[in-house]
């Protein structure tokens, strides 16, 4: 038994970066300038882990280039997924925005891209 082992400190589990996509899927809507992102976890052991990183200010910094002003995050427990609102995010909506795609659908992929760190333990 290691020094470390003898007073109960052990090494913290292995982590590893796994793109969101690989733990939840998402559904989009809009309305306006602003988009409505659900997130649900494919497993439900993996929705603490979206809990503790997908957070208002790391979906705000995710969607700054954007104009994103404000994300407001609803927990959905009981469904193992959450509801995220993002203001000003569409660059004037869906019929006064003049990029080729202002619908939410096509910005849920990029929250899917955002990485996470997860426990090794969790990814079998």
């Amino acid at each position: 038994m290691s020094p470390a082992e003898a007073i109960g400190h052990t090494e913290p589990a292995e982590r590893r970066e796994v793109p969101l996509h690989r733990l939840a899927h998402a559904r989009a809507g809009d309305k306006g300038d602003r988009l409505n992102l659900a997130l649900f976890a494919y497993d439900p052991r993996h929705y603490e882990t979206l809990v503790e990183q997908i957070t208002e200010q790391r979906v705000l910094a995710l969607f700054a280039h954007r104009g994103a002003s404000r994300v407001r995050r609803y927990l959905l427990p009981g469904l193992a997924g959450m509801n995220l609102v993002i203001d000003d995010v569409l660059q004037g909506g869906v019929n006064g925005a003049l990029n080729l795609d202002g619908h939410g659908k096509t910005l849920s992929f990029l929250l899917l891209g955002m990485e996470l760190m997860l426990p090794a333990a969790l990814l079998d």
